[in-house]
């Protein structure tokens, strides 16, 4: 059996290459740029939520409250009729960009962690690079593709924006893959 502490370095350098990854697919490479739309007549958009004044938070419209209210004719009209979504409130102000690229490192951090776990109950010191990469590189790429697929089952998201996610997540997870192989004890 492999020790978590013996992984360390694994752990910390597929963490660094997979943010770096996400940097370069986010940030430069103009892969997401399609992700998300301008609302049409946005400033309206933006005048009616002011005036309403939502506190942060995830909101469903139309809303209901149970299975009951589902079955309303008024909620199935609301429904029939449209718009139908989801929309996510953030405090006022610029995204704290610094402190989401560290919580995002701090997720890939996390992932290598439950990674190397699982690495290290499955796979011996000394095993070959191959049965690293493919125990670990399965492990890591499910970890990062898998998690979106519900949300565009059950909220709609578009597909296309989960395809995208999920080619991230295979990229991260080779990336992870491949460093565990290279470092494995």
């Amino acid at each position: 059996m492999v020790s978590l502490g013996s992984l360390w370095l694994p752990i910390l350098l597929s963490a660094v290459l997979a943010f770096f990854a996400s940097f370069v697919s986010w940030g430069l490479s103009g892969f997401h740029k399609s992700d998300y739309k301008r609302l049409p007549q946005e400033d309206e958009f933006l005048a009616v939520l002011k005036k309403v004044g939502p506190a942060r938070g995830e909101y469903m419209f139309p809303f209901c409250a149970s299975p009951d209210a589902a079955k309303k004719p008024e909620t199935a009209k609301k429904f029939a009729e449209g718009p139908v979504g989801q929309i996510t409130i953030r405090p006022p102000g610029m995204p704290p960009m610094a402190k989401m690229m560290a919580l995002t490192f701090a997720f890939f951090v996390v992932v290598s962690v439950f990674v190397a776990y699982v690495g290290s109950r499955a796979l011996r010191p000394g095993s070959e690079y191959l049965d690293v990469f493919q125990v670990v590189g399965t492990v890591a790429i499910l970890a990062y593709s898998a998690s979106s697929i519900p949300h565009t089952i059950w909220f709609g998201r578009p597909w296309s924006s989960t395809f995208k996610d999920i080619v991230d997540g295979v990229v991260y997870g080779l990336l992870t893959a491949g460093v565990f192989g290279w470092l494995w004890p």
